[in-house]
């Protein structure tokens, strides 16, 4: 089954992969295998057995990130019509490996993700999602009202807005089944390029900040709660690429 709207996979480009693998490894008790698909082999972290991302070499020339994948009905059109309202193209659409169909492209701020058609369905939506798994996926763009009115005519999401007082508006993008499935933000620094930033659900917020810096990432945001949210903390890798994570708010 296909979820439009929701950002169905998460891949890291990295200049070290074995530096990334160890990370990640020893962060969020993800394990790497490989396996093999229809054409080729492909580097996967699985968490409890589950694959949740993929881990491959960057490009030369090309910055180290978490891709962000986000689910569509159809690539070819959702890409153009990207193109038409104002983002760049850095990827056009094409079949990867038997798997689905992909693009990518740059939003006029400058924040890069990928459009994805997956030949067997998307993951499925839990109740609750796994610890170690994405929970989330923020955007923190300079004109946040501009992002939200570019997602909305592309991609069909509607938008909730919560007052975070002097942080400004947070915006939740809503697929069209009604879900809840990223965040827009204003960045919190002059200057800061657009970006997305994925999150993954910890049990102990804190403790895994703990090993953020031994491990040879560094924390940039240190653990802190958001009301009905959870506990949230930001951290860059060792290859400097942001990630974040949530310890859910216990609710009832």
């Amino acid at each position: 089954m296909h979820h439009p709207g929701k950002f169905t996979w998460f891949e890291h480009f990295s200049g070290d992969p074995g530096k990334a693998r160890d990370f990640y490894e020893a962060l969020f008790g993800w394990k790497l295998k490989r396996v093999r698909g229809p054409q080729r082999e492909y580097d996967m972290f699985h968490n409890a057995g589950e694959g949740v991302a993929g881990l491959l070499p960057a490009p030369a020339g090309t910055p180290n990130l978490w891709m962000s994948y986000l689910s569509v009905a159809d690539v070819d059109a959702a890409f153009a019509a990207a193109l038409a309202a104002g983002a760049k193209g850095l990827m056009p659409p094409a079949d990867y490996f038997g798997v689905g169909r992909a693009a990518t492209i740059a939003d006029p701020a400058g924040a890069v993700l990928s459009l994805w058609r997956g030949a067997q369905g998307d993951r499925e939506d839990r109740e609750r999602t796994p610890a170690g798994d994405w929970v989330w996926n923020e955007l923190a763009t300079p004109d946040p009202g501009a992002a939200v009115a570019l997602y909305e005519k592309v991609f069909g999401f509607t938008h909730d807005e919560m007052d975070m007082g002097a942080q400004g508006k947070y915006h939740v993008l809503n697929s069209a089944d009604g879900k809840g499935r990223a965040g827009v933000m204003k960045s919190p620094h002059a200057g800061m390029p657009a970006m997305w930033t994925p999150y993954v659900h910890v049990e102990q917020a804190d403790a895994t900040a703990a090993r953020v810096a031994p491990l040879g990432g560094t924390l940039l945001l240190p653990p802190m709660d958001v009301p009905t949210v959870g506990r949230i903390a930001m951290l860059q890798d060792p290859l400097g690429v942001s990630v974040a994570f949530l310890q859910p708010a216990v609710m009832g």
